[in-house]
């Protein structure tokens, strides 16, 4: 009786240990050796791994047994950095890159990041550092008293989230409230900004992770974690916000340049059907000259909610109606759930249970959770084989010429929302479970859309949209900011949210305009399809029970200036067009939150202005709300200038301008220069023969890089493109051309300069002589030939007397 008492006890002691765990410390440096670009430390309760993996960009890798994972599903790069020096004393190690200076106390092991002046970017908390609680592990970092907080992409919230808390687990959340989190995407990446500095960290963990910007710890300290996995991080030693974009983009991916016809104005509903109805809504656009370039249909085109078919009743001839939708030069996208439906004898469900293509528990069963379709099985993406089985799929939309295609609920979600977290993945041979890989399923969705797409398009580029995703996704989609609400509340938490995608890479991305549920009135439909003109992913979407949102819904009056307002999108189009070039190239976005290029200024943080952001390099837009004619506007230091009328304002203050429904104060920064061209009705459709610059006054020499290519294949990675740069020079009075780089000829055989904010011109000459110059209202404009070979423009101003 007392050996089984004695057990018992020991038992309970045991549980009762296990019930009272505490946190474990990363504790002291005990051995370190540097491998190349890589310093291996042994510590008391860990492994860590600090790697150059770019001069400015380090890696700091902690586990406690082995390491969990060979392979990243965000970083598709490799290291090339190297450690300039590395010097151990007493009681730290110390680092150097070109970039860079790392200091690693050791007792207890805390990092700190320097610039190469010796200005503290960001350090450790010198209390708890790196800690593991059981399987969660946490990093904790010192707050500045200055610190301000950017990023995590599609989060609610203001621009600053110094002082707030979030978490990443991709979540299926109709109509989000305004502080609602998790939302659909987990972008684990943010920004801290202090004494003129910037740094990035990216956490590429996929487990739920937590992030903490002082939120309930009397604002001491910052943390990230997540409840699996290893501490890895990534950290960014950008000099400003631009650079550490850059960096990130460079590390986890740039987004390919869409084709030309998705950043035209999109028209969907939940649903149009049948195949009538569509073909009614395609021929009125045309019919009432609203530009459109893109229609949906949702999920009742499949036959009972299968994917990969067609109903056949709806739509019993997808081909002929598609190819009458081309014939108005309409292209044609369609929902794509990754929930296929529980039946024998639908081939997909077939071939997916036959190669053991499914999600499933341990035992080997397919999970089945309840979605459209009722009971369905779900892909597990993160197999090779089974991204290439789904892409191939992929034939029975594309033969019938479907050329976009929306990847929804790849959340994933299901009815009851909970996976259980035994479901495994097959995580490229790296088996793991739920917690691990929910966060990864809408990516690896999409990149198997896009991958198969690209292959069956035959050289076409797709358009892929995504409602869920991880870092890294913006390699392969555009993403939308899901099920939100017809309000003005929900209107401007878009504009934020779009500038967050912005921020983590994700040039390409946009709101249901009008809100997905919910009826906006009148004024709110017109006022978010002004703001939708300058936004990159321009899509008007309504649920199943609203009223129908096409434009000539609207009065009369409303039908006009939402029309102005679709022909200014496409007149910018050479605009937009070349920014997204950019955006593939470099990684900054076309939305950009006013934190990018106006860091120091305090102000753009304020929750007065924070909605505000600049489309592209020479545009500020003004998010107003549909009831207000006044708007408090904040416009940063320089010159600008209404779009609309060429007003001209000082920056560095604050303005009440006029906002009627017919004018969003949108401005054009000084020395801007905004290629554009003649209205149309499609992006397939002639604009003429001259192209449109519009060159704003200014102090400072400014650049575009203007582009074209054919907008619709990938010849342009080979060069099969016309691009130039245009520099404008107000010290010299001077605009400069470059001859034309690329294979392809312009499609503009004439440009028209148009010169805003400039004093009287006295004279203007071209490299072939002197050009005509006249004058309307606040404008002087001069047409010239668009030849390929450089253009020099030289102006001089009347005197005056």
């Amino acid at each position: 009786m007392k050996k089984i008492l004695i057990i018992s006890c020991c038992l309970m002691l045991s549980l009762f240990n296990t019930w009272s765990e505490t946190s474990v410390s990363i504790g002291n440096l005990k051995t370190f050796k540097q491998e190349k670009n890589t310093i291996n430390i042994e510590a008391d309760n860990a492994t860590v791994q600090i790697s150059a993996f770019r001069d400015d960009i380090i890696r700091v890798r902690a586990y406690r047994e082995k390491p969990l994972r060979t392979f990243s599903y965000a970083v598709e790069k490799q290291a090339t950095g190297k450690f300039e020096s590395v010097t151990d004393d007493a009681t730290k190690l110390v680092l150097k890159t070109g970039s860079l200076k790392i200091e690693i106390t050791k007792s207890p092991i805390r990092i700190s990041f320097y610039s190469p002046e010796g200005k503290l970017l960001n350090a450790d908390d010198s209390r708890f550092g790196m800690t593991w609680l059981g399987n969660d592990v946490t990093c904790f970092k010192k707050i500045l008293s200055n610190e301000k907080f950017i990023g995590l992409g599609e989060k609610t919230g203001p621009l600053n989230k110094r002082s707030l808390a979030y978490e990443n687990w991709n979540s299926d959340v109709p109509a989000y409230a305004l502080d609602k989190d998790p939302l659909y995407a987990s972008i684990p990446f943010y920004m801290g900004i202090h004494n003129g500095i910037s740094y990035g960290i990216f956490f590429d963990n996929s487990y739920k992770s937590t992030f903490s910007f002082g939120a309930s710890t009397d604002d001491e300290m910052s943390h990230f974690g997540a409840v699996g996995g290893e501490m890895d991080y990534y950290f960014f030693a950008g000099s400003s916000v631009r650079n550490v974009i850059e960096q990130y983009t460079w590390l986890t991916g740039r987004p390919k340049l869409p084709p030309l016809w998705s950043l035209g104005y999109q028209q969907c509903r939940y649903s149009y059907y049948p195949d009538k109805e569509l073909l009614n809504v395609a021929q009125t656009f045309r019919e009432k000259k609203f530009p459109c370039d893109v229609l949906y249909l949702d999920i009742h085109y499949m036959d009972n909610y299968k994917v990969f078919t067609w109903n056949p009743e709806r739509y019993p001839q997808p081909k002929e109606m598609i190819d009458k939708l081309k014939n108005m030069s309409f292209h044609l996208a369609v929902i794509i759930d990754p929930g296929l439906k529980v039946e024998k004898g639908y081939s997909a469900y077939d071939e997916g249970v036959k190669n053991n293509y499914f999600l499933s528990y341990p035992n080997g069963q397919p999970y089945i959770g309840s979605v459209w379709p009722g009971r369905s099985h779900f892909p597990d993406f993160t197999r090779p084989e089974v991204r290439s089985w789904w892409g191939q799929k992929f034939t029975t939309l594309t033969n019938k010429g479907v050329e976009g295609f929306w990847n929804d609920m790849n959340e994933p979600a299901t009815w009851g929302q909970k996976i259980p977290d035994m479901v495994e993945f097959g995580f490229e041979g790296n088996k793991t479970t739920m917690k691990e890989g929910h966060n990864i399923f809408g990516m690896q969705m999409v990149r198997a859309t896009y991958e198969g797409t690209r292959n069956l398009m035959e050289g076409r580029r797709p358009l892929t949209i995504t409602r869920a995703t991880y870092s890294g996704g913006q390699r392969y989609s555009t993403i939308w900011t899901g099920d939100n609400f017809a309000s003005d509340d929900h209107m401007l938490l878009g504009a934020r949210l779009v500038a967050n995608l912005g921020l983590a890479g994700f040039s390409f991305a946009g709101p249901d305009v009008g809100g997905f549920i919910g009826e906006p009135t009148k004024e709110l439909m017109v006022r978010w399809m002004s703001l939708g003109a300058f936004t990159p992913f321009y899509r008007n979407h309504s649920a199943v029970d609203v009223n129908y949102r096409e434009p000539w819904i609207l009065p009369k009056d409303y039908q006009d200036i939402v029309r102005n307002y679709l022909n200014l999108r496409y007149q910018l189009m050479p605009y937009i067009y070349s920014n997204a070039l950019l955006a593939s190239r470099t990684g900054l976005p076309l939305v950009r939150t006013l934190a990018i290029d106006y860091t120091k200024d305090e102000n753009v943080f304020l929750k007065d202005f924070e909605n505000q952001y600049m489309f592209g390099d020479g545009l500020l837009v003004c998010p107003a709300r549909s009831t207000d004619s006044y708007t408090r506007v904040y416009l940063p230091e320089g010159r600008w200038y209404r779009f609309s009328n060429d007003e001209a304002f000082d920056g560095g203050k604050d303005y009440h301008v006029a906002s009627p429904l017919s004018d969003l104060p949108v401005f054009a920064r000084e020395g801007a220069i905004i290629p554009m061209q003649n209205t149309v009705q499609n992006t397939t459709e002639s604009a003429g023969d001259t192209l449109k610059l519009h060159v704003f006054a200014g102090v400072k020499p400014t650049q575009l890089l203007y582009y074209e290519d054919d907008g619709t294949t990938y010849e342009y990675e080979k060069m099969a493109s016309y691009e130039r740069t245009i520099n404008f020079d107000p010290t010299k009075n001077e605009l400069n051309i470059s001859e034309k780089k690329g294979s392809l000829n312009g499609r503009f055989k004439k440009v028209c300069l148009i010169l805003h904010g400039f004093d009287t011109i006295n004279s203007l000459r071209s490299s072939v002589g002197e050009l005509k110059v006249s004058s309307v209202r606040k404008t002087q404009s001069a047409v010239l030939d668009w030849s390929d070979s450089a253009i020099n423009l030289k102006w001089k101003f009347q005197k005056s007397k």
